[in-house]
């Protein structure tokens, strides 16, 4: 197989890398989310610092048929764009005004996943400070779980804006990539399967389809579920398949 080289890196982005080459998120929206767990994600900042935490929590939006998702019905907009892009782009948005989101193309039109917590790793005092620009103790009382267990959250500790690394391309970047652990894709039976969080807007029928996942008995998850934690992996798997069946005529 041909080896891929990044333009900013000399050594090879394959078996030999630990980081995620563009043939890794080049499959469909839900297998990305599912292979996105447990993986390492790296910012590097203008001064050259690096932080790093591994991700626990994603969320699918699968595009133009996701009645939750920005791309609904085909809608494309300068917004949107990176949901359009090669997989592995970097999408990110401003929710209210003022929380930044996190998500990253993958294959099929208009479809993303969002990052929704992380287990810090690396720079965990500036990740603190960073959360802290917005909190009166600045940051100082937040406990390690707490500091990248929600989208924006995750968007704070991390230093990703809009203005910095929207339209990112992962693979390739010097500022935003993820890298393999060394352990392999989490097990199927270490993976949660769930409701996703804050979209009942979009409809019953949107809100209840199951497209959120998490790694099991982790304390930096977001919004724990503990029904869907109670059931098997294989249940869980039969459940998205028939909530995502076509309605029949």
């Amino acid at each position: 197989a041909a080896i891929e080289v990044s333009r900013f890196w000399n050594e090879p982005i394959g078996a030999s890398s630990p980081r995620l080459s563009r043939r890794f998120y080049g499959v469909d929206c839900q297998a990305l989310a599912k292979r996105l767990l447990g993986k390492i994600l790296v910012r590097r900042l203008a001064d050259g610092t690096v932080l790093k935490c591994r991700v626990v929590e994603t969320e699918c939006y699968l595009g133009c048929d996701d009645q939750a998702s920005h791309s609904y019905n085909g809608r494309r907009t300068e917004r949107n764009e990176p949901m359009f892009m090669d997989p592995g782009t970097a999408y990110v948005y401003v929710a209210y005004g003022m929380y930044h989101c996190f998500n990253i193309s993958s294959e099929g039109d208009g479809a993303a996943v969002l990052l929704r917590s992380a287990v810090p790793l690396q720079g965990v005092d500036l990740m603190r400070r960073l959360r802290g620009a917005r909190r009166k103790d600045a940051g100082r009382k937040l406990k390690l779980f707490e500091l990248c267990n929600g989208p924006s959250k995750l968007c704070l500790a991390m230093n990703i804006t809009k203005e910095s690394l929207n339209k990112e391309f992962l693979p390739d970047s010097q500022a935003l990539w993820l890298e393999r652990d060394g352990e392999g894709d989490v097990p199927a039976e270490e993976i949660v399967v769930s409701r996703r969080v804050g979209i009942e807007g979009a409809g019953r029928e949107s809100a209840a389809k199951p497209l959120r996942f998490y790694l099991r008995d982790c304390d930096c998850v977001s919004v724990r579920d503990r029904v869907a934690e109670a059931r098997g992996a294989a249940a869980q798997q039969q459940q998205v398949a028939a909530a995502l069946q076509p309605p029949v005529p």
